[in-house]
């Protein structure tokens, strides 16, 4: 039997500042109406977005004024790796090893900009060793948590007695843009925070059986996620279509990916969905035929921590492990338009 790759520790980490919904949505009221005619009908997306809480690198004052793309660029940076070298020291403090024991980095973060990459930032915090392989990844939005892992369970197959480590952070609210009057800027101020999270990975060590991991991308789907680049910073992009697209074809295409591994969606206890917005999490509910607020975890984290795009979906599987379950499908949905999957077997 070809050695099995591990997830021997996952660590989640939040910056300080906590936004309450009610406040964001004030805040926004303020920014926006007088001068955005469909304001007030959007107004409502505060309340339908089921978050209570966020949190941000930056305090609710911060996002009243204008603000360049370098000096935006320059926050995720410090926040960034701050945020990193948080979370890999709590995931290798769990996992029970030093930074001198990992073999591989793997960082993936799409809300910034860094060169040298902030797996090179991270090994002047860390003391790694300069040996350490990189691998950062750039543009795999939401889907990048679940597709990250994945990147990390292949290079522990192939290397088995490497030791990975999976960072990612994602600080989605500082790519709001002032002067946006978009519907999908508006949308963003009710749903995005900033958080990071880590994980090890190698077939050395105890933890759950990354089993599996795939992915599917969809054909003529590229207007669906993804940032439109101004002279500001980041303007999202993202359909309405989204639950729609994931009602009708992400059953299929889940099935799909479970069949290479001789399994069936009935073999699965656990669903670990990246929280899009409540409106995905219903679409995956019915897609899996699961009973309507079964997805407990996923609910949970958009309440507590709104949807903090790759970095979430690790906060929901934090909360899903050693809850009884066997077998996880984790899965996420990003840019490309991308479906990430990774099976999860617990002893």
């Amino acid at each position: 039997m070809p050695p099995r790759p591990r997830l021997l520790s996952v660590a989640t980490v939040v910056p300080p500042f906590r936004l309450d919904q009610k406040d964001v949505m004030e805040s926004a009221a303020k920014l926006f109406d007088g001068d955005f005619d469909d304001f007030k009908r959007l107004l409502p997306v505060y309340d339908n977005a089921a978050i209570k809480t966020r949190y941000s690198c930056v305090p609710l004052e911060w996002y009243l004024r204008d603000h360049g793309f370098g000096e935006r660029n320059r926050l995720y940076l410090e926040n960034a790796v701050a945020l990193i070298e948080r979370a890999a020291t709590d995931a290798l403090a769990a996992a029970g090893l030093a930074p001198e024991d990992i073999d591989v980095i793997i960082s993936v973060s799409t809300t910034g900009i860094a060169t040298p990459s902030l797996d090179a930032l991270l090994m002047e915090r860390l003391p790694f060793r300069r040996d350490v392989q990189r691998l950062p990844v750039f543009g795999l939005g939401c889907a990048g948590g679940v597709l990250g892992l994945g990147r990390a369970a292949a290079l522990a197959r192939a290397t088995p007695d490497c030791r990975v480590l999976f960072v990612v952070v994602e600080l989605c609210a500082l790519t709001f843009r002032r002067a946006d009057r978009s519907k999908s800027n508006v949308i963003a101020t009710a749903l995005f925070g900033d958080g990071a999270a880590a994980g090890v990975v190698s077939c050395a060590g105890a933890g759950p059986v990354i089993a599996g991991w795939g992915e599917y991308t969809w054909p003529q789907s590229l207007d669906i996620m993804g940032w439109d680049i101004a002279d500001d910073g980041f303007g999202v992009l993202f359909s309405r279509d989204i639950p729609t697209l994931v009602r009708h074809r992400m059953r299929a295409t889940a099935e799909g990916y479970l069949a290479g591994q001789t399994l069936a969606l009935s073999h699965i206890d656990s669903f670990v969905c990246h929280p899009g917005g409540a409106k995905v999490i219903d679409a995956l509910e019915q897609a899996f035929s699961l009973p309507a607020g079964s997805l407990e975890h996923t609910r949970s984290v958009l309440r507590d921590y709104g949807n903090m795009s790759a970095a979430t979906v690790m906060f929901v599987l934090e909360r899903a492990l050693g809850n009884g379950a066997r077998r996880h499908l984790v899965s996420s949905l990003g840019p490309g338009f991308t479906a990430g999957f990774l099976t999860l077997e617990e002893a």
